[in-house]
């Protein structure tokens, strides 16, 4: 007894009731959910959603995760995007909730492309709870009743009138359970999933058996049940309408391939009918019982007599395009490393291989004469460098990667003039200049090359893209386009060292505003053009003194043959300006000219002058002030620029750093001192900053001593800066005209450097210097082919790649990732097209229909069809479309039972027998009424039953509702 009186002994369990329970908390975090998402606040339409509400809508969604213990579940809220306002004079005790309100609105039935529960049960908004993404699905009875009555569980608790559903069962089966709560009402969302079709449910009478049943009303008679159906109808066979897919041309080199083109186009359009099927869904929208008879023994649900018909169309899945072939096998090159001597190598190693391997083979081509090629074929470099090509490969030119007919088709397409016999240099300059492409010629769409960082159309370095994207894709792959540059590079040294200017290039500098492939290019014409102008002013000196040593009997003195350049007009010196005396005697001369100068300038002889400027005339002097002959600046390309950028950068802001930056930006001012000194004897500086920088000469009204008023004029303020980088090339500057000064511009240098900078170019880099030519290529043949099928999305969407285009390509570091994606989008825009184009030649009217009014009505149906989830066909069946999509079926019907196509060779009963339609594929039947449930007294709610009867499934998808107010 002492141990039960002792109080240590005694143990006291206290179990606490209070502690929340798993479910608790999860119905719990419903409804902080639904609090969050403001769902519990209710509204009330004024009116029910127009028509066509939930297709031209904005559907959104707000997600987030939710857990039941250690299962993880997502609760999302879909709804349609619109104003609610709160309806005046009426109680929420008379109110229902929207849910039940659009559960009888017929004015979106059958919605295209809707969430499944927005077609079955005609929703404008709702929450769905589903398991996580790598969750298990809810299979178990008890579990799906516990997750339903937690959902009864938050919507009483919250008193949120959304309705809200759990999906069960495995996720593709699409099975949801829900409910829907209001002031005295419920509804009962329900769904039976079946694979097969009861057969006594195979029709409208079995599911109205259904539905009565299901409703349980004791009224008698029965409310009208009011009926909406919509039956669908799939064509797959097209073999009786033709596919437009430009055929193989075999009289070509690229005969045999699908859509093949000549150099200088891209080919375009699907390898494969881009249609794959066509749904036409004739719908019967407003029936109620009674009126239609449709059950086991026969049926008036004819489809050419539904009031309502409409389309769609299903493109075939990964569509393979030839446009976006060509650019995506080209846009793989960019990420090779391999040089070209790599790449050939490795090419002429197997096929060594494969010769050693083969002893026979060898001897009969060593004793075999080689096919002679025809003249005509031949490019220029294939005639000169031939021999040490083949030294220098060991191999024969027809085992090269890329067959010779086809290299130099290839190399006559890029340089046409070559073509050409030429019987002198000048007519070789006339037809080359007549080659280039006119810059009045060019359409505005040409001006698409400066948005997009390329080359202007029909340029050298255009076609050069286009051929090597052909070659990559269908001639050998990386090999045939490693062979085909090197060939193009001898083909620009042949040309730099027989001064032909290269075909397709407009003279000047190099445009910064192309490509750095494009600049080197025209750096290349502009040594080419100076080099010629030097050897044409040479031969033109050369004339002249011998003609002087003819008419003096051969005895002309040294002092003779030095004036003789001079004796010759400036007007032909200026056509050759870039021709520059760097000999001995003539340095020799020019400086004791030069030392002459500085005791008196003013004996010095005028040289190189071009006009008079403004009549001016000299400070300290009364010779009038010429213009002198200057030399060009030396043109760059823009790397060019960028290192000497880099270099200046690297000289530092120290005093002598920025004096000798200074200096080397002054060797074109210091060139047009020397030029305007020898034009100008007695010249001062303020004389040659009045010409060449006339606002650093200030000029002012002063009144002199005898009050008069005089202009007087000075330097500028910094002019007049100590250590003046003007004034020090001026003390600096010698008396030499322009035709006797050291070159600014060393063509033969340049020249070199950019062959160099060609040869060197890998395979992959050559792609990414190519890549916006074929780009640029690709918009345009996409404009072109979409203003002839005028379709008005793929017209913004072209717009509005050439401005992404624009912001890609301009970067200094492509973004290959981006890149990608925007190749996709032209790809999209190819797959458009295409579409349009086939469908356009599948419902094409009968020639004697064929009028402006019915091309115009079939292009804006066409129209619709690619931008519209499903269009609807005005007239149904009598109108002109549904005449041709009738013929459709009727062909595809006969086609497929083997029937004759003409009428007159076979009998009408035979006729009669084949259907003009297969039997529906999917057939979908709404029931809808409103009943008292579940007493006679009961308050009338919204019942429906949507019915989905296909080959492989049969659901039915209720709602029903009751009053609550008695239970």
């Amino acid at each position: 007894m002492a141990a039960d009186n002792d109080p240590e002994s005694e143990v006291f369990e206290i179990t606490d009731f209070t502690t929340a329970s798993e479910w608790e908390r999860f119905v719990s975090r419903v409804e902080e959910v639904l609090n969050e998402w403001k769902l519990t606040e209710n509204y009330v339409e004024k009116t029910s959603p127009e028509k066509g509400a939930y297709i031209n809508g904005s559907w959104e969604e707000q997600s987030l995760d939710i857990h039941f213990a250690d299962f993880k579940f997502y609760i999302t809220h879909h709804f349609l995007k619109e104003d609610c306002k709160k309806e005046n004079g009426k109680s929420e005790e008379d109110t229902l909730p929207l849910a039940m309100q659009d559960l009888l609105c017929m004015h979106n039935d059958f919605p295209p492309r809707a969430h499944c529960l927005v077609r079955w049960y005609g929703l404008r908004e709702f929450v769905v709870i589903s398991p996580g993404a790598n969750c298990e699905a809810i299979i178990s009875e008890s579990k799906c009743n516990l997750l339903l009555s937690s959902v009864s569980m938050s919507l009483s608790n919250s008193g949120c009138q959304v309705p809200m559903f759990v999906q069960i069962q495995q996720k593709w089966r699409r099975i949801y359970a829900g409910e829907c709560q209001g002031p005295g009402v419920r509804t009962d969302f329900e769904i039976v999933h079946l694979r097969k079709v009861p057969s006594q449910y195979n029709h409208l009478s079995g599911l109205l058996d259904i539905f009565k049943s299901k409703i349980g009303c004791n009224l008698l008679p029965l409310p009208p049940v009011n009926i909406a159906i919509r039956y669908t109808y799939i064509l797959q066979d097209w073999q009786q309408s033709s596919w437009p897919q430009q055929p193989p041309d075999f009289d070509t080199l690229l005969g045999g391939e699908v859509g093949g083109v000549e150099f200088g186009n891209l080919p375009f359009g699907a390898c494969e009918e881009p249609i794959s099927e066509l749904h036409l869904a004739t719908t019967w929208p407003h029936l109620t019982e009674g009126i239609v008879v449709d059950n086991d023994v026969y049926s008036d649900l004819d489809p050419l007599q539904a009031p309502h018909w409409s389309i769609r169309v299903r493109t075939a899945d990964n569509l393979q395009c030839l446009l976006g072939d060509f650019i995506t096998e080209f846009f793989k090159l960019c990420c090779q490393k391999e040089s070209a001597e790599e790449i050939l190598g490795r090419v002429n190693a197997e096929e060594e291989g494969q010769e050693n391997s083969d002893i026979s083979s060898a001897l009969s081509k060593l004793t075999e004469p080689a096919a002679p090629v025809p003249l005509s074929k031949l490019s220029v470099s294939s005639m000169v460098h031939s021999a040490r090509r083949r030294i220098r490969r060991h191999r024969h030119i027809d085992e090269s990667p890329l067959h010779v007919d086809m290299l130099n088709s290839i190399l006559l397409y890029l340089f046409p003039d070559a073509a050409v016999e030429k019987s002198s240099d000048k007519e070789k300059t006339t037809q080359a200049n007549s080659c280039r492409p006119s810059e009045q010629e060019k359409s505005p769409d040409d001006n698409l090359y400066l948005q997009l960082k390329s080359a202007p159309c029909n340029s050298l370095t255009y076609r050069l893209a286009l051929c090597l994207c052909m070659v990559n894709y269908s001639y050998g792959g990386l090999a045939a386009v490693a062979h085909l540059w090197q060939e193009f590079v001898l083909e620009l040294r042949y040309r730099w060292e027989n001064n032909y200017l290269v075909y397709g290039l407009t003279g000047g500098s190099p445009d910064l505003r192309c490509c750095l492939l494009h600049q080197k290019f025209q750096m290349l014409n502009c040594c080419i053009e100076r080099k010629r102008a030097r050897d044409e002013a040479r031969k033109v000196q050369e004339g002249n003194r011998e003609r002087e040593r003819k008419v003096s009997g051969g005895r002309a003195s040294a002092s003779t043959t030095r004036e003789t350049p001079q004796g010759k007009s400036w007007d032909s010196w200026s056509d050759s300006e870039d021709e520059f005396f760097e000999c001995l005697s003539d340095q020799g001369e020019m400086e004791s000219s030069h030392s002459e100068a500085g005791k008196d300038s003013s004996k010095l002889k005028a040289d190189g002058r071009l006009h008079p400027y403004n009549n001016m005339t000299l400070l300290h002097s009364a010779e009038l002030l010429y213009v002198p002959v200057t030399q060009e600046p030396a043109p760059m390309t823009e790397d060019q620029l960028e290192e000497q950028s880099e270099v200046l950068a690297k000289l530092g802001t120290s005093a002598e750093g920025t004096h000798l930056r200074a200096r080397m930006q002054s060797a074109c001012l210091l060139s047009d001192m020397e030029s305007f000194k020898a034009a100008n004897p007695g010249c001062v500086l303020e004389d040659f900053v009045r010409w060449y920088s006339p606002r650093d000469y200030v000029e002012e009204e002063v009144v002199d001593e005898k009050g008069s008023t005089v202009i007087r004029g000075e330097l500028s303020a910094r002019m007049k800066i100590p250590g003046n980088m003007w004034v020090e090339a001026w003390d600096t500057a010698r008396v030499i005209p322009a035709r006797r000064q050291k070159r600014l511009f060393d063509d033969t240098k340049e020249a070199e450097k950019v062959l160099h900078y060609l040869a060197m170019m890998k395979p992959g880099d050559l792609a990414h210097h190519l890549l916006p030519c074929l780009l640029h290529a690709a918009i345009m043949k996409l404009k072109q082919e979409e203003s002839v099928e005028n379709i008005p999305s793929v017209e913004k969407s072209i717009q509005q790649a050439a401005s992404q285009a624009n912001k890609l390509l301009h970067s200094a570091n492509y973004d290959y990732k981006k890149l990608e994606d925007f190749i996709n989008q032209l790809v999209t825009m190819e797959t458009v097209i295409t579409e349009a184009r086939s469908l356009k030649a599948k419902f094409a009217v009968d020639e004697e229909e064929e009028n402006g009014e019915a091309a115009d009505e079939l292009e804006k149906f066409v129209t619709l069809l690619l931008e519209e989830p499903e269009v609807v066909v005005l007239g149904a069946g009598q109108a002109r479309i549904g005449r041709i999509i009738h013929r459709l079926f009727i062909n595809a019907q006969r086609a497929a039972l083997l029937a004759p196509v003409d009428d007159d060779l076979e009998p009408a009963a035979e006729s009669r027998k084949i259907p003009d339609f297969p039997p529906p594929a999917g057939r979908e039947i709404l029931l809808r009424t409103c009943v008292p449930r579940p007493a006679p007294y009961s308050k009338a709610l919204p019942q429906r039953l949507f019915c989905v009867l296909m080959k492989d499934e049969f659901r039915l998808a209720g709602a029903f509702s009751a009053d609550t107010s008695f239970f």
